[in-house]
C-alpha cells in the first residue's frame, strides 16, 4: 500500500511539473506576442484592405500599417474580423487595432480611442449608370443597400432619407454591389473612396449621385487604456507624413496625396 502511495505522489509531481513548464511555454510566447500588433480589417473593403487575385491582403490601409509598424518597430499581422464585431473583437483582445477604413464617430469614440484622422471621406449613393435616378430625394420607395452596423448605415439614419426608402444589410459592401449589378436594388450606400475604386476598375457600370449624405474622417482605433500603444502608434504616423511615406501610399492606391496632415 505505501509503494501505490508513493506512486501517486510521484504521478501528481509530475503532473504538477507538466503544468508549470505549459504556463511558463505560454508565458513565453505571450512575451514574443508583445512585439506583434494584430490588425483587424474587413477583407473586402477595397481599396483600404482586401484581397487580390492571388488571395493576399492588399490595399492602402495595409501599406499605412506596415509602414507604421516598421516605424514602431513591430511586426504585424492582419486578421479578416465580422465588422459587425469589430469593436468585441477589440476589446476582447482578440485584435489590437481595427485599422480599415474605420470612420470616427462620437459613439464609437465612447469605445475606443482613435488616433487623429488620416483622410477625408464621406458617404455616398452609387447606383447603376444607366439608372434615371440622380439625386437622393429620388431614392424615395427605392430599395437601398448597405454594409450592415457600418458609418453608411449611421448616415441613412441620420438623413431624412431614414424612413423613405426600402434598406437592406449586407455582410460587406461587394454583396450589396453585385446585388446593385442584377438591380435588385437601386442604390447603395457606400464609403466614397470604395465607390471610386470600383468606378475605376468596372468604368460605366456605376455612376454616383449627385450628392453626399455625410462627410466623414477615418482614424485607427485602439482599446480603452492602451494610451501608450496609442502614442506610439500617432509617432509612428507622424512621422510618415514628415517623410513622404504617407503621401507615396496614397498615390499609389488613390490617386493622390489624400493623407491628412
Amino acid at each position: 500500500m505505501g509503494g501505490s502511495r508513493d506512486e501517486k505522489k510521484a504521478i501528481l509531481l509530475l503532473f504538477i511539473s507538466i503544468c508549470v513548464l505549459i504556463v511558463a511555454g505560454c508565458s513565453s510566447s505571450a512575451s514574443k506576442d508583445d512585439n506583434t500588433i494584430v490588425v483587424g480589417i474587413d477583407d473586402k473593403f477595397a481599396p483600404m484592405g482586401f484581397r487580390d487575385e492571388q488571395n493576399e491582403i492588399v490595399g492602402f490601409d495595409i501599406d499605412y500599417a506596415r509602414a507604421a509598424a516598421e516605424k514602431m518597430g513591430k511586426e504585424i499581422t492582419f486578421q479578416p474580423i465580422d465588422w459587425s464585431s469589430k469593436e468585441s473583437e477589440l476589446n476582447s483582445g482578440r485584435i489590437d487595432m481595427i485599422w480599415n477604413g474605420y470612420t470616427i464617430t462620437d459613439e464609437r469614440k465612447e469605445k475606443v480611442l482613435f488616433t487623429k484622422p488620416y483622410l477625408e471621406n464621406s458617404q455616398v449613393a452609387i447606383t447603376l449608370a444607366d439608372s434615371p435616378i440622380t439625386k437622393l430625394d429620388e431614392l424615395d420607395g427605392k430599395n437601398v443597400g448597405l454594409q450592415a452596423l457600418s458609418s453608411a448605415a449611421d448616415a441613412l439614419a441620420a438623413s431624412p432619407l431614414k424612413d423613405k426608402v426600402k434598406a437592406s444589410e449586407f455582410k460587406d459592401n461587394v454583396l450589396a454591389l453585385t446585388d446593385l449589378k442584377t438591380k435588385r436594388l437601386d442604390a447603395v450606400i457606400i464609403d466614397e473612396v470604395v465607390a471610386r475604386y470600383y468606378m475605376s476598375k468596372e468604368e460605366g457600370t456605376f455612376k454616383l449621385m449627385d450628392e453626399s449624405l455625410a462627410p466623414e474622417q477615418y482614424g485607427i482605433g485602439i482599446k480603452k487604456g492602451n494610451e501608450e500603444l496609442l502614442n506610439q502608434l500617432q509617432k509612428a504616423l507622424d512621422e510618415l507624413n514628415a517623410d513622404g511615406t504617407a503621401a507615396k501610399i496614397s498615390t499609389q492606391w488613390l490617386g493622390e496625396d489624400k493623407v491628412l496632415k
